[in-house]
C-alpha cells in the first residue's frame, strides 16, 4: 500500500503474519498491525499523551471484528479528546471504573424506576404506568427496594410474595409479573447474571385459578336499567353527569373514551362517532354507531353549547372545563344507590358494558359482533386475520335494539 494512502479492506484483508504495520491513512496516527492470520489484525492509536507527554498506544479490537469505518470513528474521537488535554485511555478507564461501580450500587428500586422510565411510553396510557410503580412502592421496595440486584435470589422474591400469594391473587401475579419484567431487564443490562423469578412458583403454594379470582365490576342488572335511566337520569335535573352517564349506557363504550368524546369526533349526519386510536385501550381507532335517543342528546348539546364546551371542545366538559374523572361517575352512582349484581356494592360506570354484553347474548346476537360493539380484541388469531371489516352496519341495529330498550324497556 501506497504511503499515507487511504486503508482499504482490500488492503486490510491482504496483511500477512510477517508484514509492517499499515497506517490508516486517514486519522493521523492510527495502525494496523499484523495479527496471527492473513486478513487479522489489531487497531492502534500511537499518540503522545498531553498530561504526561510520553507516546502511548491505545487498543481498538482486531480487524474485521472492528471494521474500518469504526475504528475511524473511535480514534477521531479519542484525537478529540487528546486536543483538549485529556488522555483518552485514562478517560476510558474512568468510564469503565463509574459502569463498574453503577452495576456494584444497582437496587432492585433504582432499577425497577429505570426501567419504568424507559417503557411506560409505551404502555397504554397514564394511568397503568402510575399502577405499575404504584404495587412496586407499595409490596417490594420497602422488602428488597435497598438491594443490589445481583445479591437478590429466589427465596427473596418468595417471602415477598407469600404474604399476598392467597389473600391478593390478582395483585400477587401483578407483582411477580413486574418484578420479573425488571430482573429480565437487568439480565439484558448485564446487572446480574441470571433472573431469580424462574422458578419461584414451584416455592408457593397453588393459586387460585384466574377463573374463580378475576373481580368482575359490579353491574346493573339489565332488567333495572330502563327504571334508573327514567327516574334518576331523566328526572327533570339537568347536568352534564347525568347525560354522560346515559350516553356511556347507550353506547357501551369505557368512560374515559366518552369522557374524551370531542366535537369533532362526530358525524351527526350518519350518526356515527370515531374514537381516536390514542383514546381507545386496544390504540386502534373505533366507529360506534349512534342510536336515535344519543343523537338527540348529542343535538342537544350542540345546539346550547357552552362557553365552557366551545372552548375545550370537549362534549361533556366539566365545570373547569377538563375532562371529568371516572370517580366523578362512580360518586354519582353511588350517591343515587345505583342497583348492582354484587351484593354490597353498588354499580360502576365500567360495569354498563357488562349489562350490555349480558343483554346481547340473551337477545342471540353473534357473539363475535358483540365483542366488536364493546371493541374487544379477537383473542382468535386466524379470524382477527381475515376480518377486514369493523362490522358497523350489523351493530348498529343492534345498538338501536339496545337503546329502545334502555329509555323503553322494550321487548
Amino acid at each position: 500500500m501506497a504511503k499515507n494512502a487511504k486503508l482499504t479492506d482490500v488492503a486490510a484483508r491482504s496483511l500477512k503474519p510477517t508484514d509492517n504495520s499499515l497506517s490508516d491513512g486517514v486519522v493521523t496516527g492510527l495502525w494496523m498491525v499484523p495479527g496471527g492470520k492473513q486478513g487479522r489484525g489489531r487497531w492502534v492509536l500511537r499518540y503522545v499523551s498531553p498530561m504526561t507527554k510520553k507516546r502511548r498506544d491505545m487498543g481498538f479490537g482486531s480487524y474485521p471484528d472492528v471494521c474500518i469505518a469504526d475504528a475511524r470513528s473511535r480514534a477521531q474521537k479519542a484525537r478529540v479528546l487528546i486536543a483538549d488535554g485529556i488522555d483518552p485511555i485514562d478517560a476510558r478507564s474512568a468510564h469503565l471504573a463509574n459502569l463498574a461501580n453503577a452495576v456494584a450500587v444497582m437496587t432492585f428500586e433504582t432499577a425497577a424506576r429505570e426501567y419504568h422510565d424507559k417503557q411506560k411510553s409505551g404502555w397504554r396510557n397514564g394511568k397503568h404506568a402510575q399502577q405499575w410503580i404504584k404495587t412496586l412502592e407499595k409490596y417490594v421496595f420497602p422488602e428488597i427496594g435497598n438491594r443490589a440486584v445481583d445479591s437478590l435470589n429466589i427465596n427473596d422474591f418468595r417471602a415477598l410474595l407469600s404474604p399476598i400469594w392467597l389473600t391478593k391473587s390478582e395483585t400477587a401475579s401483578r407483582v411477580k409479573q413486574r418484578c420479573d419484567a425488571v430482573m429480565n431487564w437487568c439480565c439484558a443490562q448485564q446487572l446480574t447474571i441470571s433472573n431469580p423469578l424462574v422458578g419461584v412458583n414451584l416455592l408457593l403454594p397453588d393459586m387460585p385459578s384466574k377463573r374463580l379470582r378475576t373481580i368482575h365490576h359490579p353491574s346493573m342488572p339489565a332488567q333495572s336499567l330502563p327504571k334508573f335511566v327514567a327516574t334518576v337520569l331523566r328526572d327533570g335535573t339537568t347536568g352534564s353527569c347525568r347525560e354522560a352517564i346515559e350516553c356511556l349506557i347507550l353506547s357501551a363504550v369505557r368512560s374515559g373514551e366518552l369522557l374524551k368524546m370531542t366535537w369533532d369526533q362526530l358525524d351527526l349526519e350518519q350518526n356515527v362517532w370515531t374514537i381516536p386510536a390514542e383514546h381507545m385501550k386496544s390504540k386502534i381507532a373505533h366507529r360506534v354507531p349512534l342510536s336515535s335517543r344519543m343523537v338527540e342528546i348529542l343535538n342537544s348539546r350542540l345546539d346550547g353549547r357552552s362557553p365552557i364546551s366551545l372552548g375545550s371542545g370537549l362534549v361533556f366538559p366539566s365545570p373547569t372545563g377538563k375532562v371529568y374523572s371516572d370517580m366523578t361517575l362512580s360518586k354519582f352512582l353511588k350517591d343515587h344507590h345505583a342497583e348492582s349484581d354484587t351484593p354490597g356494592k353498588w354499580a360502576v360506570p365500567h360495569g354498563f358494558r357488562g349489562t350490555f354484553r349480558t343483554w346481547g347474548a340473551e337477545q342471540g346476537y353473534p357473539e363475535h359482533v358483540l365483542e366488536t360493539c364493546l371493541a374487544h380484541a379477537i383473542k382468535d388469531a386466524v379470524v382477527a386475520a381475515y376480518r377486514k371489516t369493523d362490522l358497523l352496519d350489523q351493530r348498529a341495529p343492534i345498538m338501536q335494539k339496545w337503546c329502545d330498550f334502555v329509555i323503553g324497556g322494550a321487548k
